[in-house]
């Protein structure tokens, strides 16, 4: 199996990328996390990372392969913020007093602020089995045979990119490193390496922190895909 290394560049004119949360404010990281990012490079390459779709809960496919990713930012996307409607599901017999006035209409509806990037320009660094990453620039230009799932978006479907390109190895770019037990560093945030989506507790989000701008560094290459299922 021969290994390939592939780069992408992400030019997003509204993104947003969430953990799981809750609350009248919702976050935003600074950059695409390695867990979408990974997610992003095999949609373009039309492999599925869905497992069964008769679930509550659409899981992650066991067998779906790994990638090392690497993530990093050009131009930093501006912090924005918008308000919305959100309908929410009450918990217990909240809010049933509300019910019968709506006739039928949904009727636990909460305003929430909700914070974009706007402008972001990122860098994703994908490599891995030369057979899944050649298939990467086939999926953008069209010519993959088989149907892919869905459009690329850029960490929610309202906002899709600007451009998706192929470019050679960059090296003016912001790469996000995980910090050491115990590293304290400016700008650092929390990034999804894996989402558990049937058990929230088996996420994971380590710590990281930007680089200054240089071509990508060892350190920023994480692997991801599919962890055991827990016992």
């Amino acid at each position: 199996m021969s290994t390939q290394t592939l780069f992408l560049q992400l030019d997003a004119p509204f993104a947003a990328f969430r953990w799981l949360q809750a609350g009248v404010y919702r976050g935003t990281s600074p950059v695409i996390p390695p867990s979408a990012a990974w997610g992003l490079a095999l949609n373009l390459a039309a492999i599925e990372t869905r497992g069964g779709l008769d679930e509550a809960v659409t899981p992650i496919r066991p067998d779906a392969p790994h990638l090392d990713v690497a993530v990093g930012i050009v131009r930093p996307g501006q912090s924005s913020t918008l308000y919305q409607q959100l309908h929410t599901y009450p918990v217990g017999g909240s809010g049933k007093e509300f019910q019968a006035r709506t006739h039928g209409a949904k009727y636990w509806i909460a305003p929430a602020k909700r914070e974009l990037l706007a402008g972001l320009c990122c860098v994703v660094g994908v490599r891995g089995d030369g057979r899944i990453v050649d298939r990467i620039p086939e999926g953008l230009k069209g010519t993959l045979e088989g149907a892919r799932y869905g459009l690329p978006f850029a960490g929610d479907n309202q906002f899709l990119f600007d451009r998706i390109d192929v470019i050679d190895s960059p090296a003016a770019v912001r790469w996000f490193v995980p910090l050491k037990a115990g590293e304290a560093q400016k700008e650092s945030t929390r990034l999804t390496t894996n989402i558990d989506r049937q058990d929230a507790s088996r996420t994971a989000a380590p710590l990281f922190a930007p680089t200054p701008p240089q071509a990508c560094p060892d350190a920023a290459w994480i692997d991801i895909g599919p962890t055991a299922p827990a016992n």
